[in-house]
């Protein structure tokens, strides 16, 4: 059945995919009637305002429609393993405030949840706004979500956060919720912000953790439980050796292992960069190594899913070019020919911000859920007053 609903008209808007009148009679095949009255009725609810007019080679110009991007705000959170960002942002994503620290999935849940809830006060008072404010919560966590619940359920890394209902640290909030995995969220804003050429990625975000996403015809392939993208590390010992994950082989944390036996204090990623930019060799030869177990674990998920692009992420993604040039020279040399043909091996352009760019987005993709919007506006034109932002 064809949209109808005022739902899909936000839609269309938010995603740049039409922004006039009639562009919009375009994508929906609507008569003009029709989507003036449910324009009318987004505009009434302070969903949409009028972006301006465009130019225009002769008659009148036509009238670019936007999201009311100012009426409210959004707060999202990219929970690494030994580092968390958390920002503020408006209805569109755009970063408005942001800060950062040394904590995350190491932590436990109830230190990392109390540190952003007195960090998200602090930005909102800052920007003179309230919880009362925030129209949307979205989350990235390094661990896989049950797509079903859409909370964390059991293989998680930490055992600390296994089936942790994570919506109810922020019982305190009228506000939509959405949780990822953390690479999913990466994932998210790589494809629409970072390289939204591409229709076919691999994202990968190397921290004290590693994980990889995959985006299919630009959507997130996430699994039956949450858990696609988990990258295991080659055997070495024949086939009667059990496969381990590749974060125990080669991550972060193997990396520090590595820099501890040796005397060279590192907890964080962050830590490990900074050596790394210092040029303390071994900490660069130790990310050399892990750069080429990487890259051929990549070798064998290239050859399955034939992408466009691998985008490295994540804090290690910093940690200068040979550890770039590892994954390349491993993964091309080791890949099958037709599916290094042409392939692109870069590193983010969203740099630290790709977490928390994501995590706005998933949570205004559940803001602005086209079924949630008809029943919003549906619920105000039958009841008096009307439904606006608020009741988003």
């Amino acid at each position: 059945m064809l949209p109808t609903g005022p739902g899909a008209v936000l839609e269309l808007i938010r995603t740049g995919r039409a922004t006039t009148r009639g562009e919009l009679i375009a994508h929906l095949g609507w008569s003009r009637v029709t989507l003036g009255r449910r324009l009318d009725e987004l505009l009434g609810a302070g969903l949409i305002v009028s972006g301006g007019q465009l130019d225009s080679s002769g008659g009148r110009p036509p009238e670019r429609l936007a999201v009311n991007k100012d009426a409210g705000v959004l707060l999202a959170l990219d929970i690494g393993g030994s580092h968390t960002r958390i920002a503020l942002t408006d209805l569109v994503s755009n970063v408005i405030e942001e800060d950062e620290a040394d904590v995350g999935n190491e932590d436990g849940p109830d230190d990392i949840f109390e540190w952003a809830l007195q960090v998200g006060d602090f930005l909102l008072a800052r920007v003179g706004r309230t919880r009362a404010d925030v129209r949307g919560i979205g989350i990235g966590v390094p661990g896989p979500v049950d797509p079903r619940t859409g909370e964390l359920g059991a293989g998680q890394p930490d055992r600390r956060w296994e089936d942790v209902r994570v919506s109810r640290y922020f019982d305190g909030f009228d506000a939509v919720f959405a949780l990822d995995r953390d690479v999913n969220v990466h994932a998210v804003a790589e494809s629409r912000i970072g390289w939204p050429t591409y229709g076919d990625l691999v994202v990968v975000k190397a921290g004290i953790g590693l994980s990889c996403a995959i985006v299919s015809s630009g959507r997130i392939v996430r699994g039956a439980r949450g858990g696609a993208g988990q990258l295991s590390a080659p055997r070495t010992g024949g086939i009667d050796q059990p496969l381990r994950e590749l974060q125990v082989t080669a991550s972060g944390a193997v990396v520090r292992d590595r820099l501890a036996r040796d005397g060279i204090a590192a907890r964080t990623s962050a830590e490990i960069v900074a050596l790394a930019q210092s040029g303390d060799r071994t900490t660069e030869e130790a990310l050399v190594e892990m750069g080429a177990s990487l890259g051929s674990a990549l070798a064998d998920v290239v050859g399955i899913l034939n992408p466009e692009a691998v985008i490295i992420g994540g804090n290690l993604a910093d940690a200068g070019d040979r550890f770039l040039s590892a994954i390349r020279a491993e993964l091309l040399g080791t890949a099958l020919p037709y599916a290094r043909r042409g392939l692109v091996i870069e590193k983010s352009r969203l740099g630290d911000r790709a977490g928390v760019r994501g995590a706005a987005l998933i949570a205004q993709d559940a803001l602005f859920d086209a079924d949630r919007v008809d029943r919003l506006v549906a619920a105000g034109a039958d009841g008096a007053g009307g439904a606006g932002v608020g009741e988003l």
